[in-house]
Parts: structure tokens; sequence; C-alpha cells
């Protein structure tokens, strides 16, 4: 079955809100089994909507519309999917009741447009929504389904989730499941020829590649006849991305993110980490304690942007400054060795580049950035050469950071583990 989404809202075409629902209600009803080939963002305007309309009755047989349910008179939607399908808008008793019960928690007072939202057209399924005064609404017609959800996130996820889903999955005769693979440390041009035979192989399941920060994420996806099926065809595919990508592959759970996965590594092994910064200036210790639990391993951060603070604060020799300089894999070296000592922890990451605009030379070029790691006094330096705006290049040399740290912890957990046998 084919779905369309409409959202409707002159402040998405403004720009003044950025369109999150349709995001969230695309990946929602590929989950459903439900092919998505079309979205329209419209504004408040009956003349356009209708038209928008039409055009997608023609060529979906589910229109999903968010937006356009509140009580002021820009609020078009519901009075025109109902003008469309030819539907009287009747007062629905129960809904004016709830919105009677929704201002009296709240100790306010109706206005008299608020009772506009307990007009449903004739005919249509009421979805409940606790969160708001609009109701969801379903309406079957003219061989299309019409689903009318609220505009705000907080009451169009759960109504969708609670009573969308469950009626999607009654209607549609398949489901898609999706598992993503992350990898970090290599980039998505060698990702994609390391994957290329599987690509050019693949039907059901398929495999997309999407490029972040740092990071390469695999998104397999199947369909089955339900959501256990599709699941079950993901497996050998997953299986084989895990072989492929054996250290640079650090989770295939959704919500685990690059900053989770060093943090619990350090968590099983009972190690900790300070992190000693110049041109990351702090974003290495913000990503990490965003993990809950991280303070069981991340026991100090230091931003020494200056090179003065290198020498008191990590012992950084004078005369390296004066002949390496600053960004040098010997400054990045004695970062830190200088953070392991004064912190007396088990690991440290240091970072020092040039993050531009500004400062650079033919020889230390704006994108220059040394990492160092250390690693119960194993230590590795890597030199990176990073493009695009300050923050660009301070957003890469973060990540780059993290997964250094990752791959000098498997290779000292690996040896250690060796060793032990």
């Amino acid at each position: 079955m084919i779905v369309e989404l409409i959202s409707v809202g002159t402040e998405i075409l403004l720009g003044n809100i950025v369109n999150t629902n349709a995001a969230y209600l695309s990946e929602k009803c590929a989950g459903s089994g439900l092919s998505c080939f079309f979205q329209t963002v419209v504004g408040d305007n009956e003349e356009r909507l209708m038209m928008v309309l039409k055009t997608a009755a023609e060529r979906s047989d589910i229109v999903i519309l968010s937006g356009g349910l509140g009580p002021t008179e820009d609020d078009l939607t519901k009075e025109t999917v109902a003008k469309y399908c030819r539907k009287k808008l009747l007062l629905n008793e129960e809904w004016k009741k709830h919105i009677e019960e929704y201002f009296a928690r709240r100790n306010v007072k109706p206005t008299d447009n608020n009772w506009k939202q307990a007009m449903v057209p004739e005919g249509a399924i009421v979805l409940d929504n606790p969160n708001g005064t609009a109701p969801g609404l379903i309406l079957e017609q003219k061989g299309c389904r019409f689903i009318l959800l609220p505009g705000p996130p907080n009451e169009l996820i759960p109504l969708f989730e609670n009573s969308v889903k469950p009626y999607l999955e009654k209607i549609t005769d398949s489901a898609i499941y999706s598992q993503t693979v992350k990898l970090c440390g290599v980039g998505e041009s060698a990702v994609e020829t390391k994957i290329k035979d599987l690509i050019d192989a693949q039907s059901n399941p398929t495999i997309a590649t999407y490029a972040k920060t740092g990071e390469v994420h695999l998104r397999v996806t199947a369909k089955g006849t339900d959501a256990k099926e599709a699941k079950k065809l993901t497996k050998p595919l997953v299986k084989e991305l895990k072989s492929r990508f054996e250290t640079e592959l650090y989770t295939t759970e959704e919500e685990v993110t690059l900053e989770k996965a060093v943090i619990d590594m350090l968590a099983a092994n009972g190690m900790t980490l300070t992190c000693a910064e110049s041109c990351t200036g702090g974003m290495v210790v913000a990503r990490l304690v965003n993990v809950p639990g991280c303070s069981e391993v991340l026991k100090s951060g230091v931003v020494t942007y200056s090179n003065k603070a290198k020498r008191k604060l990590l012992g950084v020799k004078k005369s390296t400054l004066q002949k390496h300089g600053a960004v040098s894999a010997k400054t990045a070296e004695e970062m830190v060795k200088g953070a392991v000592f004064t912190s007396k922890c088990d690991t440290a990451i240091a970072t020092t580049g040039l993050a531009g605009p500004d400062g650079g030379t033919k020889e230390n070029p704006v994108g220059l950035v040394f990492i160092a790691c250390n690693v119960k006094g194993a230590i590795t330096v890597e030199e990176h050469h990073f493009s695009g705006d300050r923050m660009k290049i301070r957003e890469s040399a973060t990540a780059a950071t993290l997964a250094l740290l990752r791959r000098c912890l498997l290779e000292y957990i690996g040896k250690t583990a060796f060793g032990k046998n």
C-alpha cells in the first residue's frame, strides 16, 4: 500500500519550525510495510490544501495529514478534508466533554473557538488524544483513507503509537524491519567499496549507506509478511557486515552512540579516563557526559588552549613547543602523557590542531589536527586533515578522537586477553 504525507502549516513553509513530524511518520510507516513515495508541505490555505488532497488521493492508498487541527480560523485541515469527502461536521459530545475536562484540570476556561475542535466529520473514526484538545481522525472515502493528526510532536507521536500504528497493521499485509550497523574509523567510500558486491546483489533485504560526522551507518531493511519474518531476513546480511567490519563496527543497536560504546568498554574493563583538549575545546568531554553513568569512568577533563596551559597543566616541555609547535605529534604525545600522570587515570586522550578560519600556513594548514591516546602507557598519535568550517573541523576531530580511543582500547583488551590465555 502507498502512503502519502501532507504537512500543513505556513510556519513550516517559512522555515520557522523544522518538520520533524515527516521524518518520524516516514520511518513509522515504513515499519508498518507501507511505501511512502510522496511528501508535501502546504500552507494554511483551503484552496491549495484542496489541490494537494486531490492529487494525493488519486495516487495513494493512505494520506496522513499533520497539523491544522487547532481552534483558530487558519486551522483548516479537518474542514478541508471533510469538504473534499463531502462530509458534514457534527458535534461530538464525547469529545466536547474531553475538552471541558482538559481545561478544568488546568483551571482554565475554554474560549468559544475551542469548541470547534469538537466538530467531527460524519462517519469519522475518532482517535483519543489525552495530550491535547484536537482528536485524531480517520476517514475512509473514495478508495482512500485519510488520517488526520495534530501538529505538536508531543501529541502526534503518542497518538500515532497508540492508535494509528495498530490501525495500519490491521489493514496491511506486510511489515518492514530495519537494523542499523554503525561503523567508525572508516570513510564512506571505503565502506561502499568493501560492500559493493552486497549492494549489487541486493533485493530483499536491501542495504543503504549513510555518512555521519566521523561515522558511517549501514541500514539493512527487509520486507516480510510480518515483523518477525522481516527481522529474520535481515540477520544473514547483518552477520556478513559484522565479519567484514570486525573492528570498525561498534554497535547494531539504534540507541547506542559512539560515546556510549566507549564508556561501556571502559566500564566493563574497570578503566578510567581523562581528556586533554585544545582545538576541540571540551567537545569530547561534552559528548562523553551525555552518557548516563559516565562518572564511573570519566574522572577529569581539561581544556589547554594556550601554550602556557599545556605547560602548566600537562607538563608539555617548553622546548617541544618551541621546536615542534603546539600543533604537532610531539605536543599531542606529551599532552596525553601528562594527562595520565596528573590524573592518575588508566587512559587519556588529547587533541591539538588548527580549527581556523585563520592561523594556517603551508606547513600547518587549517584542518590539521593531531590526536593522541594513552592506554596504560601505550601511546598512539594520529595526524588528520579535516575540511569544512571551524565547527565542522572541531566536530570531525571529536568523532575521530572517540574512534581512536575505542580502537586503542580494543587493541589493549585484545592483548590482555591473549596474555591471559
